[in-house]
């Protein structure tokens, strides 16, 4: 069973008549007090105890209802009509275009803040951000055929400028803060970080830090209208510097803009270390490894806050 739609001048005609209809409106508390329709409950989709909120308010399953959610874009009034008709709701309706197209239409809506639920894409102020080193994260994975270690590497400066939504910038890595978490409290622990910072690998004495140059980034596509975003909506390009080799670095990131104005980003990639002659038990560069054997791709995970 599919739930009908109901137009926005039918459901106008309805509320007039004083008919009777439950109207669910499925946002977030936060955005049901802003604005919502006329009469409308709120049961927010995204939690756990929907059905459960929902039966509290509208005990008989046979009784008319209208689901609506922001706009058609979204697919959150969808999924809750879903809910409620495999539920056992028999009389499920959704709202064609949701609240957006409502308020588009001038009608009428309670709420504390009702200009300012429109959702625009995410907009982010020109000027030039400094990199919170404290909550900013970089985490890395390296791996062999039998095992994987895995630990963090600091931060000790950066920035970022932003002019027309696209962000250039610069940021330093201390590669002396090189750590192993999995290992913590094992002997092996120390001397597997001592080993990172050698000439094996990192060669720390003679290149204590990276550095990492943003050229470009820019917007894509993928979840432009969303704000905020839950998916890669920015590609960076740029060129990182480690052990005395500069080489490009490309990856996709989610960037997100808090409500205080700062940006959080964060971005998962693997980069093959060889490029950057870091190729201490690579297969190819040398022969009969053994158990000396280290996989050329290391993974990274970053997340990076403003100040």
């Amino acid at each position: 069973m599919e739930p009908k739609i109901i137009s926005i001048q039918n459901l106008s005609q309805r509320l007039d008549t004083s008919a009777e209809l439950f109207i669910i409106d499925i946002l977030p508390n936060d955005d049901f007090t802003k604005a919502h329709l006329p009469g409308a409950i709120n049961a927010c989709v995204f939690e756990v105890t929907f059905l459960d909120q929902v039966a509290t308010q509208v005990p008989d399953k046979e009784a008319p209802v209208v689901i609506y959610g922001f706009s058609n874009r979204s697919r959150n009034a969808g999924t809750a009509a879903e809910k409620l008709l495999r539920s056992g709701y028999t009389n499920v309706s959704l709202l064609d275009g949701g609240i957006e197209q409502w308020l588009a239409r001038g009608l009428a809506v309670q709420g504390d803040a009702p200009t300012d639920v429109p959702q625009v894409p995410m907009q982010i102020s020109d000027g030039t951000y400094t990199i919170d080193l404290a909550e900013s994260r970089i985490e890395w994975t390296g791996r062999n055929p039998n095992a994987k270690h895995f630990g963090t590497v600091q931060l000790s400066q950066g920035e970022v400028t932003v002019q027309n939504q696209k962000i250039v910038g610069c940021f330093t890595i201390d590669m002396h803060t090189i750590k192993n978490i999995n290992l913590e409290g094992d002997a092996l622990q120390p001397i597997l970080e001592e080993h990172l910072k050698s000439d094996d690998f990192f060669f720390v004495k003679l290149f204590p830090q990276a550095t990492y140059q943003i050229t470009q980034g820019s917007p894509v596509a993928s979840d432009a209208n969303s704000s905020p975003s839950s998916s890669p909506n920015y590609r960076i390009q740029g060129v990182l510097n480690l052990r005395g080799v500069s080489a490009d670095l490309n990856f996709d990131t989610t960037l997100n803009v808090l409500p205080d104005g700062r940006l959080t980003a964060e971005a998962h990639l693997d980069f093959d270390r060889t490029r950057w002659d870091v190729i201490y038990g690579s297969s190819r560069f040398y022969e009969h490894l053994g158990m000396h054997l280290v996989f050329d791709l290391i993974s990274i995970q970053m997340k990076i806050l403003t100040k």
